[in-house]
């Protein structure tokens, strides 16, 4: 194996025909989506597998495939086996279909609300969408999100009230209201009876 902890290609650019036929393919692309997955930058994994950045760079392109050590410690310091790592990858199901009981929930009892996460998981914190029940009285109050963050709510049936910058607006059935969710906010119910609602929120 190459002294650099690399092997390339001839070109310089991409593995050989005999290389790629020993080594996995994409290696890179699987290492990449699992510090994505993470939330690790480049710097993040570069410091804690010990391995240099401009050399994760090259792996993760597939410019350069890791050696078995080098491997060894990008995929401890990931916290996956070097094995999943060299594993076959399925190939995604173009249509992916997730049923109710797959839905995670957050429940409010007191504030008497439900919260349905309908947006994957790996959208959080940047585009999330939930479907956002009312019962007689209850309200969803939160605190300042991240500077630049709005939310957008369509009533499906019910009546709301918006509180957002100072200001309150009454919604029906139908309506939608686009406002600043980095002061705090609050979305209440003020009929007599459930409320229901597409909630988006798009972190700044």
């Amino acid at each position: 194996m190459a002294s650099s902890g690399m092997r390339k290609g001839s070109s310089g650019t991409s593995v050989t025909a005999a290389q790629s036929a020993s080594v996995p393919p994409r290696v890179g692309e699987q290492i990449q989506r699992l510090r994505n997955e993470r939330k690790m930058t480049l710097d993040d994994l570069s410091r804690a597998a010990g391995v240099s950045k401009s050399m994760l760079s090259e792996i993760e392109r597939d410019k350069a495939n890791p050696t078995i050590a080098v491997a060894w410690r990008l995929t401890n310091a990931l916290g996956v086996s070097l094995d999943s790592l060299f594993a076959p990858q399925k190939a995604p199901d173009p249509i992916a279909v997730s049923g109710p009981h797959e839905i995670p929930t957050l429940n409010g009892h007191e504030a008497r609300y439900q919260l349905r996460v309908w947006g994957p998981i790996e959208l959080a914190g940047k585009f999330e969408w939930y479907e956002l029940t009312l019962q007689p009285g209850g309200a969803l109050v939160s605190s300042a999100h991240e500077p630049g963050t709005r939310e957008h709510l369509t009533v499906l049936n019910g009546v709301i009230d918006i509180d957002a910058a100072g200001t309150t607006k009454r919604l029906k059935a139908a309506d939608t209201a686009r406002y600043v969710a980095d002061e705090p906010h609050a979305i209440r119910n003020a009929g007599k009876g459930e409320a229901k609602a597409l909630l988006v929120v798009i972190h700044g």
